[in-house]
């Protein structure tokens, strides 16, 4: 698990929309020990506005998928949690943006924009399906247990 999280930057973001729920692709950088998702969205995407509206969301990484594979097989994960804003005037938001533009070096001129935003995802649940009879649900401190194995 901590392997594909570590391993992709691209993932499906659910939140609650005003009509129901809603899903976008964005970049994601976790922190080292996976006790949170940095998102760097611009307000003017409805998922942004969506998150401010409703904290809740879902980050779901997949493996990448292979011809001839069955998609089935595929290892994912699904973290749930909440999203906060990182204040640009907090002592976090340096060393979280840095990291962040370390993952995402194409991100840096983005953060420029007045208006782009620094989210922390905080894992309240994780489901990994690792392939076919392989699930399991995990917690914000198991999520942080399988970060270390990446160490």
């Amino acid at each position: 698990m901590a392997n594909l999280i570590c391993g992709r930057r691209w993932a499906a973001l659910a939140t609650q929309g005003p009509d129901g729920p809603e899903a976008s692709w964005i970049a994601y950088a976790p922190q080292a020990d996976f006790s949170g998702f940095l998102l760097h969205l611009s307000t003017l995407a409805t998922h942004t506005r969506n998150l401010l509206a409703d904290p809740r969301a879902g980050l779901a990484i997949s493996e990448p998928e292979r011809d001839g594979e069955d998609p089935q097989t595929l290892a994912r994960v699904m973290i749930q949690g909440r999203v906060t804003i990182v204040p640009k005037k907090s002592m976090d938001y340096r060393e979280m943006s840095r990291h962040y533009q370390e993952m995402l070096p194409a991100s840096t001129p983005r953060f420029e924009f007045g208006d782009f935003l620094l989210l922390r995802l905080t894992p309240v649940r994780v489901r990994f399906i690792g392939g076919s009879a392989r699930a399991y649900t995990l917690d914000d401190i198991a999520l942080r247990v399988a970060a270390q194995r990446t160490s």
